[in-house]
């Protein structure tokens, strides 16, 4: 038998079997699910629970920020008694929410939300593949990560109070369970949580790899991949590489924190006693920390500048500009986020020479960053644009990219880093790059897949309100904070008054207080279009969007194995819109080359 007939044997036998696949229970179905679809729906739901807590929190401490020690009503009713007694903030509980909130969205909705929800959902689609390699991997990965985000939020109420080192979790603080009160047993659970979340996305990101080296169709080359998945593919590499230097951290935080080792401590004094540390260094952990955290920072990006690579293109009506530069870029960006982490620690004590080194290659990598952001525009370029909601924060996220890693040039450089180490300028940095960026792509996704998601539509209407105020509010919070941090405000600190230098710019932290609240309130609005729609929404057409991408040809009604019959071939590649000679304006990858068409690949 000819390797084709194989094939197509094994298919059918596998086609066989789904048709006596014995019926599913509730629990087989929603909860033990070894689906990919149904996993990836599980992860969306429980980021986006994870992402209420997290934007809540902020929405909580930047009222601080605005009327330092004024009595709120609902800071007593969520913080209690202890926490913020007659309606006024403590300190303690301020460094708290401000270390759980970078937490919760860094890691439990930008890495698992944004790369669970749609690396599940989209690369055994667009590749052809009937599922991932292993479901059960697969499911015990969504279940770690459901896991960690309980006890993260176990963590919330521990009687001496969440952890409070910052998301950074620097030692000694977090080191010490005696340091400060959020050094105790919430720290305990955040290790924890983070040891289980860290086990969670290692077992997904070899999922996704060897789902994309082993599973694609036939005739499904690299080079035709849709740039969704090579960013999901390079994602997971990244992840695979930094997340266990991570882990290696944190457990050696647990030792020195419950064994009575001495990894990152040494001559520490507190409330007058020597301890007994000796030999550790502090600076150790920032290495392991940041070694995994800016790789981090594109493990949240990739997906999202993957996710609009798709989005654009299918939008725009026009192939996708410079296909294969943006491969490259995307390999390029991850080989050098590897090797950057080092401009995070400027102000540590290193050597000077380390600082240029790290200055170097920082810079370098804005090219393929800016390789990115040239190609996105020049897709859009004369395109026949269909402005809807995934369009609009896909152009959003262009935007944002662009003006956040501007600001990241100047921290990104030794000398220039000095000055505003620390203050609110590197906030407004990261929080353009890292936090509305990826959220930008987050939504784009949501929008433009739901259809794929739950069959149905998400309101139009809504969705342009929900874009339109997001927009301005993000600009709103984000952008004046580079000017409070340009006049020197530091972060981290839960009021300004001691300080006569900074007066001036608490109507600054006002303004910004009040973007937040309308941006935080209107995502009510999104929350709304998005329960209601999954059981109220429009029902959708097979393909809505009219794109190339094989996850459209799968029909509308779920089924496990997610084509019915034979798996689709690929011919072409995924951005043939607009093509001469065909009387459509898109042609799916599964559609033959006519006669001497020729084959694009730019």
């Amino acid at each position: 038998m000819s390797a084709e007939a194989l094939d197509h044997a094994h298919d059918h036998a596998h086609d066989h079997d789904h048709e006596h696949h014995h019926k599913d229970t509730f629990i087989t179905k929603y909860i033990f699910s070894i689906d990919h679809k149904m996993i990836a729906r599980q992860y969306l739901i429980t980021g986006i629970f994870m992402g209420i807590i997290g934007v809540g929190m902020s929405l909580l401490f930047r009222m601080q920020l605005a009327w330092p020690e004024e009595s709120f009503k609902i800071f007593n009713f969520l913080l209690g008694d202890k926490f913020a007694p007659d309606g006024v903030m403590t300190n303690d509980i301020y460094l708290a929410l401000v270390t759980i909130h970078g937490t919760i969205m860094v890691f439990f909705v930008l890495t698992a939300a944004l790369s669970g929800t749609f690396s599940n959902l989209l690369i055994p689609l667009q590749i052809g593949a009937r599922d991932m390699a292993s479901g059960f991997l697969n499911m015990v990965s969504y279940w770690l990560f459901f896991t960690s985000s309980i006890v993260m939020i176990c963590s919330l109420f521990v009687e001496s109070g969440p952890a409070s080192a910052g998301w950074t979790i620097y030692p000694p603080l977090s080191a010490l369970p005696q340091a400060i009160g959020g050094s105790g047993a919430g720290m305990t659970l955040w290790l924890v949580s983070m040891a289980i979340f860290i086990a969670s996305s290692l077992l997904g990101s070899l999922n996704y790899i060897v789902t994309v080296l082993n599973l694609r169709t036939k005739g499904m080359s690299f080079t035709r991949l849709p740039l969704t998945i090579w960013a999901f593919f390079i994602t997971a590499v990244i992840g695979v590489i930094s997340f266990p230097v991570l882990l290696s951290a944190a457990l050696l935080l647990i030792m020195d924190r419950s064994f009575g080792t001495s990894f990152f401590l040494s001559d520490i004094y507190i409330a007058g006693e020597v301890l007994h540390y000796q030999g550790g260094s502090p600076v150790l952990f920032e290495h392991l920390f940041w070694f995994l955290g800016h790789p981090e920072v594109y493990i949240v990006l990739l997906p999202a500048l993957g996710i609009t690579s798709e989005v654009i293109a299918t939008n725009s009506r026009k192939p996708i500009f410079g296909y294969r530069a943006m491969i490259m870029s995307i390999i390029a960006i991850a080989f050098l986020s590897t090797i950057v982490w080092g401009h995070h620690m400027f102000m540590s004590g290193m050597n000077p020479f380390l600082g240029s080194v790290f200055t170097f290659t920082t810079l370098l990598i804005a090219i393929p960053s800016a390789v990115k952001a040239f190609n996105y525009i020049t897709t859009i370029w004369k395109g026949n644009l269909q402005m809807n909601p995934a369009m609009l924060f896909s152009i959003g996220l262009v935007s944002t990219f662009i003006t956040g890693g501007l600001t990241g040039i100047i921290l990104g450089d030794s000398t220039l880093d000095i000055n505003v180490h620390d203050t609110y300028f590197v906030v407004a940095h990261f929080h353009l790059v890292m936090g509305i960026s990826a959220l930008y792509g987050m939504f784009a996704g949501i929008y433009h897949w739901f259809p794929k998601m739950f069959k149905r539509m998400l309101n139009k209407n809504l969705g342009y309100i929900h874009f339109w105020v997001t927009a301005v509010c993000a600009y709103g919070v984000f952008f004046p904070m580079h000017f409070i941090g340009l006049a020197g405000l530091p972060r981290r600190y839960y009021t300004n008054t001691n300080f006569p230098l900074f007066d001036d710019l608490q109507n600054v932290n006002v303004l910004i207080t009040t973007f937040a609240l309308v941006g935080g309130a209107f995502q009510l609005v999104f929350l709304f279009n998005f329960f209601y729609s999954i059981f109220y929404g429009k029902k959708t057409v097979q393909n809505p969007w009219k794109s190339n991408t094989l996850e459209w040809t799968a029909p509308i009604e779920h089924i496990h194995g997610n084509w019915p019959g034979e798996i689709p071939h690929v011919y072409r590649w995924p951005y043939d819109y607009s093509k001469p000679g065909h009387d459509d304006d898109f042609v799916p990858q599964n559609v033959p080359m006519k006669e001497g068409e020729e084959q694009l690949h730019h």
